[in-house]
């Protein structure tokens, strides 16, 4: 039995057999993104009832609640207000008439509950089971927070052993920066066509288009493609509507095809915390900030420091994923606050830089300037230990979320602050790059996006660095001197990593508007989507003067640009065809490529927990369709599941005329892990093919894993600059990543938990 194989069974045993008090009496550690509020910090039997600003609660007994059929109220400290509404008569019903744009109600759940009805002006909208294995109290039992702004009516009637109420909670809908727009719930399985649509009345060829459909139940502060139908989402400990065994979930599964969302199991905070796949397509997701002593505290949530902490994801489908965890067996040697991950050359993850505790701007107390390695590397004398890393002092204090990338030298490229370089792992040698032009700092919280752009045959994988947005504000200067006002930045710099290139240093361009917090997207036909972001302010929350809520940013930007890189520069930008949306995306925004070859965009949260009012906390999702998408795609019919390096393999596709080679890309893409605008490992390389006839392709995998780290990737065939959907390839040999179990040893010999 392999080792990670035998290090996930005893993880597992070790976390199912952990008992409840053991998960609820870690010590807490005061931690936030710049303040914390005052709240409990004592142990308490958790309860997901919450009532987030820009909401107001109801009691059960509120006169506004009418009641038919036969109910009784109940008296007990643990219920909202001391009382609760129940019912054991079938068709019994609790009706209430409110103004708002949502509506939670909250109760019991346990063994004696059955199925209630839930109706929403007139029309029956879910049916809800209240049974669960104990009785849970003060559990979120339906929620919809994305009715149209006005007068409501809720009805919940029961339709099984019986039902209860407890408190009702509205969502005001004050401060909305434009009008809510509706969009199916995650639980509807109907065809995406049925969602709302909103797009230019231009040619469908040049169309592109923006539906709404779905929720994440858990805000996207974390985003990655984990099959070809399936997502992960990844939050921070926060009163989220979603919930797993009575508690609020702050990770889940999302269905790319039917939007509906499960809950995943988390034991430790999650927030800001880092990821990358494995060679054996194994998902890693790493540090994270302490317990936060206020009303996200462990009284509220159980969970755990979680700075070192490693989680894994073996490889699933959908149906089958679990997060797996134990601090004491299979952790990171320091504590990691916004760190980088990258896959190597070797399949394994460097772990680059952050900050040892939660904070906003990074400063020399609490800096983290070192890399390691999961596995545990014994490397340059390390012996599984972090290894100090110089440009990680030079670049204080906007350097966390640093932006890298592994290149096809081997090397892998890093920028933070105002400054770039080329480490090479295998020498633990530091290359300096130029300065980045005109004062822009382009990593958190003055935070840009960046991108590898497309590495092809054709100019023997040429590595070139784009990075877009930023800003000049000072990174030294006082929170209190720094408004959501200051505008962002507009430039785009690229440059080529080879000796001439360098030599001719950062090439500059400028966007059509300001940006920062942008997301960039790299499609299959080798141009790039920026989505997402905001005009002026900075990164984070509660920081800066001049907030809007608790957001350091104003200014959201609602349409998409997309960018040509191989177009003559002052040519490379359009607005031309994309649509604009009504959901501002501003900190703890997400978007990526999906296999199917839309963009799906999510979250937005630039709050301590859940919010409601101006810029709050968003939980719907955003499909972005390209104009390939409305045009006769090709289809893959067959190609191998896993491809060796520089392996021959022959591609059957259907396309319904003949083609030249000039019309044909193979795509093979990295859709990466993406949080923060980072998408450190999103990749593209065009693989060399040869034509054959009969709608067969001779092709060959990438030379090596510097060219693409051996790990899980998604083929498109390009035909006439319209993308086939993804299939799902293993490229190289799909085995775990060289472990070193004495370094393993050695640093859980060496270091302590948290």
């Amino acid at each position: 039995m392999s080792l990670i194989v035998s290090m996930f069974f005893a993880l597992f045993y070790a976390i199912c057999t952990l008992p409840l008090f053991t998960w609820l009496s870690f010590a807490h550690d005061p931690a936030w993104n710049g303040y914390t509020d005052a709240g409990s910090t004592s142990l308490a039997p958790f309860t997901p009832y919450y009532v987030a600003p820009g909401t107001k609660s109801y009691d059960s007994s509120s006169p506004l609640i009418m009641y038919t059929g036969k109910w009784t109220r109940i008296y007990s400290n643990e219920y909202v207000h001391q009382t609760l509404h129940r019912t054991a008569e079938r068709g019994a019903a609790a009706i209430f008439t409110f103004f708002g744009t949502g509506i939670e109600w909250f109760g019991c759940t346990g063994k004696d509950y059955g199925n209630a009805d839930v109706y929403i002006d007139g029309i029956l909208v879910r049916t809800v089971n209240n049974r669960s294995p104990e009785e849970w109290k003060q559990q979120r039992l339906y929620w919809n927070y994305t009715l149209t702004s006005g007068k409501h009516t809720a009805k919940f009637v029961n339709r099984g052993l019986a039902m209860n109420v407890d408190a009702l909670v509205v969502t005001l809908g004050e401060g909305s920066v434009v009008p809510q727009l509706g969009h199916l719930s995650s639980t509807n399985r109907s065809d995406l066509s049925q969602a709302t649509l909103l797009a230019t009345e231009i040619s469908p060829v040049t169309r592109w288009e923006l539906v709404q459909q779905g929720s994440t139940g858990v805000n996207a502060m974390q985003l990655a493609i984990i099959s070809s139908t399936h997502a992960i989402i990844i939050d921070k400990v926060e009163h989220n509507p979603l919930t797993i065994e009575g508690h609020p979930a702050w990770a889940a599964i999302y269905d790319l095809n039917t939007h509906g969302v499960r809950p995943l199991k988390l034991g430790t905070n999650s927030f800001c915390a880092g990821g990358a796949f494995l060679r054996n397509g194994t998902l890693v997701n790493v540090g994270g900030n302490p317990v936060v002593d206020s009303h996200t505290s462990p009284g509220d949530f159980g969970d755990r420091d979680g700075r070192q902490a490693v989680r894994m994801i073996e490889p699933c489908d959908g149906t089958d994923c679990t997060i797996l965890e134990d601090r004491n067996r299979i952790r990171m040697a320091s504590p990691r606050w916004y760190p980088t991950v990258v896959r190597i050359s070797d399949g394994s993850a460097m772990i680059i830089g952050g900050s040892k505790r939660g904070g906003w701007m990074n400063n020399d107390t609490v800096n983290n300037p070192t890399i390691e390695y999961f596995p545990s590397k014994d490397i340059h004398g390390s012996n599984g230990l972090p290894i100090h890393m110089p440009f990680f002092v030079d670049t204080l204090n906007a350097n966390l979320f640093p932006i890298a990338f592994s290149l096809p030298n081997g090397r892998v490229f890093i920028a933070a602050n105002q400054d770039a370089m080329m480490y090479d792992w295998k020498t633990n040698t530091e290359q300096r790059l130029p300065r980045i032009p005109n004062g822009v700092r382009v990593t958190y919280p003055m935070t840009g996006a960046g991108i590898l752009l497309p590495l092809s045959p054709e100019n023997n994988y040429e590595p070139e660095i784009l990075i877009c947005g930023g800003s000049t504000i000072d990174d030294k200067m006082a929170s209190f001197a720094i408004s959501s006002q200051d505008p962002a930045s507009t430039q785009c710099q690229r440059i080529v990593l080879t000796h001439e290139g360098i030599q001719t240093g950062w090439q500059v361009e400028h966007m059509p508007e300001p940006r920062t917090m942008a997301d960039a997207v790299l499609l299959p036909t080798g141009q790039v989507v920026i989505v997402n972001g905001a005009r002026s302010g900075i990164s984070g929350y509660g920081n800066c003067k001049d907030r809007v809520g608790e957001s350091n940013a104003d200014g959201p930007l609602l349409s998409p640009i997309l960018y040509d890189p191989r177009a003559p520069n002052g040519k490379r930008f359009s607005t031309s065809g994309m649509p604009t949306s009504n959901i501002p995306r501003l900190y703890h925004s997400v978007a990526s490529l999906t296999p199917l070859g839309i963009i799906m965009i999510a979250g937005s949260n630039p709050n301590l927990d859940r919010s409601e009012v101006k810029y709050g906390t968003e939980y719907r999702v955003e499909w972005l369709r390209p104009p390939y998408m409305s045009v006769t795609r090709p289809r893959i019919v067959d190609c191998p599941s896993k491809i060796s390096f520089g392996q021959a393999f022959l591609l059957k596709y259907d396309w319904s005329t003949e083609v030249q080679d000039q019309d044909v890309k193979i795509a093979l893409m990295d859709l990466g892990f993406v949080t923060h605008s980072n998408h450190a490992n999103s990749r593209l390389v065009y693989l060399e093919f040869s034509l054959q006839g009969n709608n067969l392709l001779s092709s060959k995998g990438p030379p090596s894993g510097d060219v693409y780290p051996p790990g899980t990737g998604y083929l498109f065939l390009v035909i006439g600059g319209v993308p086939s959907v993804a299939a799902k390839v293993t490229i190289g040999d799909g085995q775990q990543p060289p472990i070193n179990e004495a370094a393993r040893e050695n640093m859980l010999k060496s270091t302590t938990v948290d």
